[in-house]
């Protein structure tokens, strides 16, 4: 039957319709109407999208039969006739299923019931569980809005069989069409059957993670310009670096994780990774764990940003203090001499011009005095 499409704002049950801030472990939510490529959502990898499904949700479905792409966009129900040839690799992407939706496919691929619940709801942490017939993974894809510093993710869950890959993506954000054109590129490699899809749908999560952390690395030396610029913008740093740290505390709970996930991928028991494969899992750990180490450094960095800041704060306002202390000072000695001066009673120079003169000369001497000792202490 045909499945009705989802406009690009219809979420299924736990999603928010208006790309709130809600997100994943805390992070923004795309927005609902564009991946974070900036491309439509419901057109992207077009050719692959199923015009009939069981599911509610929209669906898109690919077939390598000896390591050749041979099907695309055909019904999901079709799955079951070929899934059975040791020669098939059959890749399923629902994009935001409820649970209805899993249930229909849970007894085809004898998926565990605790794997499709942690498939329907949000906010997992990106893990690798190891069942019975199929092993279980979450990770997220992100993007990072560089003006105002906010960090957005998209989770991404994904069942692997012997020979099928299953993804379920519960927002908008991640570009599925861009993990297509990942597996396209490198289509030499679909010999290996699921492997081959699972490296290209990590390497292209990891490769974005890594991404954000150069940007963020750009954005943090920004910050050090601002930091010491001759104009003092402390609320500004104080501002920015508050919201990179915000977003890197986020980055870090979903690279950190990468490591063991990658890690226990390639471990042999499992079977998901080839011989021939594992130098391209190599070469995704070694990404993983760049980008984890680099987000640590960052976020020192940025706490150092923050205190230096309140330092320099702090030195700026002694400054000030020095300043106005040595200023009244000065301004003190001539009011003293004017309230002496002012009194009553004779005194040096009384009812004369000479006491006149007198006073201001000494006015005068003192105030330069205390100009130059204090100029020569740096106070002023």
């Amino acid at each position: 039957m045909n499945a009705p499409r989802r406009g690009p704002g219809e979420k299924g049950g736990l999603a928010q319709a208006d790309g709130a801030s809600d997100g994943a472990l805390g992070g923004g939510r795309p927005s609902a109407d564009e991946t974070f490529h900036g491309r439509d959502p419901d057109t992207v990898a077009p050719t692959t999208i199923c015009e009939i499904t069981p599911t509610k949700c929209q669906a898109r479905t690919r077939l390598y039969r000896d390591g050749q792409l041979e099907l695309e966009g055909f019904p999901v129900t079709d799955i079951s006739h070929h899934i059975g040839d040791p020669a098939v690799t059959v890749w399923l992407d629902l994009r935001d299923p409820d649970r209805e939706d899993l249930d229909v496919l849970s007894e085809e691929f004898g998926l565990h019931p605790l794997a499709v619940e942690d498939a329907v709801n949000e906010r997992q942490r990106p893990k690798l569980d190891r069942y019975r017939s199929h092993l279980f993974l979450t990770g997220y894809g992100a993007k990072l809005d560089a003006p105002s510093g906010e960090l957005a993710t998209s989770e991404i869950a994904a069942f692997v069989t012997p020979r099928a890959l299953i993804t379920v993506r519960k927002d908008d954000g991640l570009d599925i069409g861009a993990v297509v054109d990942r597996w396209d590129a490198s289509s030499d490699l679909a010999k290996f059957g699921v492997g081959y899809l699972l490296h290209g749908l990590l390497d292209y999560i990891v490769d974005g993670h890594f991404d954000i952390v150069q940007s963020m690395d750009d954005c943090v030396e920004a910050l050090e310009d601002d930091l010491f610029a001759d104009n003092p913008q402390g609320i500004r740093v104080q501002r920015r670096s508050f919201e990179l740290r915000k977003s890197l505390v986020l980055l870090r709970r979903i690279v950190i994780p990468m490591r063991e996930v990658v890690n226990s991928l390639m471990r042999r028991d499992l079977h998901v990774v080839s011989d021939d494969m594992m130098p391209y899992y190599q070469d995704v750990y070694d990404h993983v764990l760049r980008a984890a180490d680099w987000t640590d450094s960052l976020r020192d960095l940025v706490t150092t940003i923050l205190e230096t800041n309140l330092t320099i704060q702090g030195n700026r306002m002694n400054i000030i203090t020095k300043k106005v202390t040595s200023w009244a000072a000065i301004i003190a000695v001539p009011t003293f001499i004017t309230g002496f001066y002012g009194m009553n009673v004779p005194y040096p120079g009384f009812s004369d011009k000479t006491g006149l003169f007198l006073s201001v000369t000494f006015m005068l001497v003192a105030g330069v005095v205390l100009y130059i000792v204090f100029k020569l202490k740096d106070w002023l």
